[in-house]
Order: C-alpha cells, then structure tokens, then sequence
C-alpha cells in the first residue's frame, strides 16, 4: 500500500507542480508536432516512433492508437517493478505525442503542399529545424520531473540495477534494441533514427540543468 501511495503522491507532489505540468504538456505536443514533420521529409523518426510506425503498419492500426495501446503495456511492466518514474509526464506521453503525431499529419494533408517534401532542398530545409525541436522538446519532457513513458522508465529502471554502468550506455543500448525490433515489422532505421539513440542522452544532461532552474 505504501508504495502504491508514494506513485500516486508522485504525480503531484512537486515543488512548482503547475509549472512543471504545463511545461510537460507542452513538451509533449511539440514533440509530435515536430515529428510529424520528421515523417514527411521521410529521413526517419526517432527509436521508439520507427518501432511503432512499422507495427501500427503491419496490424493495420493507427499510430496513435497502437501507441496508446503498447504504452499500457509497458505501463504494467513499469508498475510490476515498482513504478519508478511515473507521474503525469507518463500520461501526456502515452497518449499526447502519438495522437499529435495523427492531428499534425492530419492538417498538413489539408494545408500544406506535400509534393514539395518529395525535394531535397525542402526536405532538408525541414528536417534540421524539426530534429533540432524535437530533440529539446523530448529533453524538456523528461527533465522536468513529473515522469516519463513507460518506455523511458524501462531503461532508468534497468539502470538502477546496473550501479556500474553509466546510465547513457544502457539508454543507447535500449535505444538500439528497439531499432532492431523495428527492423523486424520492416521499418527502416535512417538518418534522424541513429542521431536520437545516439545523441537523446548527452541533451536531456545539458537541458536539465536549464529546466532544473527554471522550476526551482
């Protein structure tokens, strides 16, 4: 019971707790909007949306919907080894980046002209501003300390029983794992992929010091 009540006291017991909410709620959306634009210049997505993206298309689901649905999955996992790193940015995630993802490419379908993401120029021309986004977006949502997905917490759990070994190795191994899953219902690992399981680490560190500030 005990600890059953120390996760439900941990979605709101924070220091500027209204801060850090809209600061996660927000984070969250902007992470599907920008990978929303990642899928149309079709340079690849981050591990955990590649993964998702090639089974939601294997069984015929949407990607928000298949999301949601691995993600309470996961959620069970997490609960069973003891609901470390939960709290309402756990969630936002779960449900608001793969339904933004939805929304986004809904309305870029109706307001944008998509046949010029088919051009280098452009491609590119979007793809760093929405890596880049994406990337701070992603850290934001994890250091600001009202939780994480099921599929961040996964590594920070096994990290906590792996005292020796540096956090970033586990989440990059974590990372790659999932890549290989991917592969598996026929996604295809590119460019922005292998930037974010080899980069996400080192950039949640540097912006967590700055969101550490800002909610203090």
């Amino acid at each position: 019971m005990g600890g059953f009540k120390s996760i439900v006291e941990g979605f709101y017991k924070k220091d500027h707790f209204i801060k850090r909410f809209i600061m996660v709620v927000l984070a969250v959306t902007v992470m599907g909007f920008s990978l929303s634009f990642l899928l149309l210049v079709n340079l690849g997505t981050d591990p955990c949306t590649m993964m998702n993206k090639a089974i939601a298309a294997r069984i015929g689901m949407s990607i928000g919907n298949w999301q949601a649905l691995l993600n309470v999955l996961l959620l069970i996992a997490v609960l069973i080894f003891g609901g470390r790193n939960l709290g309402f940015g756990t969630l936002a995630n779960m449900f608001l980046v793969g339904y933004s993802i939805d929304f986004f490419s809904w309305l870029w379908e109706k307001v944008l002209p998509l046949e010029a993401f088919q051009l280098w120029s452009v491609r590119i021309g979007v793809f760093v501003p929405a890596f880049l986004i994406f990337i701070f977006a992603a850290a934001v949502y994890m250091d600001v300390d009202l939780g994480t997905a099921p599929y961040d917490a996964i590594p920070m759990i096994v990290s906590s029983h792996l005292e020796k070994v540096p956090f970033k190795a586990v989440r990059i191994t974590f990372d790659f794992l999932v890549i290989g899953i991917g592969l598996i219902f026929g996604g295809k690992p590119e460019l922005v992929t292998i930037l974010v399981a080899a980069f996400l680490g080192p950039v949640i560190e540097f912006v967590g010091k700055y969101v550490e500030k800002i909610c203090s």
